[in-house]
């Protein structure tokens, strides 16, 4: 069955996901040697604000390339923000509801900027975290499969598809071939499952690196304690070089130097990204390795934080 939604993205905000900047940090890099060079992919310059904008999108448009997506359905998914925020944002161009399963702790500007899109918004209990979200979403699913269209993030293929497609060759076109390293933390899994596999076909000697959070309880919103945590169906660590675990504290400082030092506003998850990114660096360092290509992903900006004392 072939979907009666026509997706228009020309001369809209849409047209605009991806092609985000990448940069070299320079400042926080000045312990290590020239040659060591450490890069962020900087995906707070999408319109939504973050990486989520492009699996939400290839999400989209996979749904309505296959009829699952119709112009009578509702799209419910549960989400920690960022790709909330990107389906809102798309349901808004695109001209088809939405409805968000969300914990209700998450920062405040993502609640409004989310409602601001014209998305409903149910609220799940802080104490369950992005997992309780997961369970309501799949519930309300459950009872009313005909009413709604359930992209599903942690389970959907277009999700590391949509990373395959577009994150992996922007980066291996933006750094000319020469990547060595590619890290990056997870939620879905999905940044580091599509962009990762993308680098690995280019070149088979590049090391991927996953980075989560070091304890249960962490205060990174949007990543995962995998051990702690329901799996995304999506995540697949078997091929990884390594997983590097990530502390609270010391990526929100990495967050707050990452404005100060080199001009970068981004969030947490940012600031543990970059952490992981530099942690290798030095460990590579301390191992007798000068010459290096690492490259991370930012994975948002920092104007969703303000309320959760961040830059206090």
């Amino acid at each position: 069955m072939k979907s009666d939604i026509i997706i228009e993205l020309k001369n809209t905000i849409l047209e605009t996901i991806g092609n985000t900047p990448i940069v070299r940090i320079n400042h926080l890099t000045r312990h290590l040697p020239r040659g060591i060079e450490v890069w962020a992919k900087i995906e707070g310059a999408n319109p939504g604000g973050s990486v989520k904008d492009r699996p939400a999108m290839q999400m989209i448009m996979d749904g309505i390339e296959s009829g699952e997506l119709t112009s009578d359905k509702v799209i419910i998914d549960s989400t920690s923000g960022n790709t909330g925020i990107a389906l809102a944002l798309i349901g808004s161009v695109l001209k088809i509801p939405v409805t968000l399963c969300m914990p209700s702790n998450v920062s405040k500007e993502r609640k409004t900027k989310i409602k601001s899109y014209g998305a409903e918004v149910i609220y799940t209990s802080p104490m369950e975290g992005s997992d309780g979200a997961i369970l309501m979403a799949r519930e309300m699913y459950a009872k009313e499969s005909k009413k709604y269209y359930k992209p599903d993030q942690y389970a959907n293929p277009s999700n590391p598809k949509a990373h395959y497609i577009s994150t992996g060759p922007e980066i291996w076109n933006q750094l000319e071939g020469r990547v060595t390293h590619f890290v990056a933390t997870i939620g879905t899994s999905g940044t580091i499952m599509g962009t990762g596999k993308y680098l690995l076909e280019k070149n088979n000697q590049i090391q991927v690196y996953a980075a989560e959070p070091d304890d249960a309880l962490h205060g990174l919103e949007g990543l995962k304690h995998m051990e702690s945590s329901l799996v995304p169906e999506i995540y697949d660590p078997s091929w990884f070089s390594g997983i590097i675990e990530v502390p609270t504290e010391p990526s929100y400082e990495m967050a707050r130097l990452l404005a100060k030092e080199e001009g970068i506003f981004s969030g947490q998850s940012s600031g543990g990204a970059l952490w992981s990114a530099l942690h290798l660096a030095e460990k590579l360092h301390k191992q007798g390795v000068h010459e290096a290509v690492i490259v991370t992903i930012l994975p948002d900006s920092g104007d969703k934080y303000y309320s959760k004392g961040l830059w206090d």
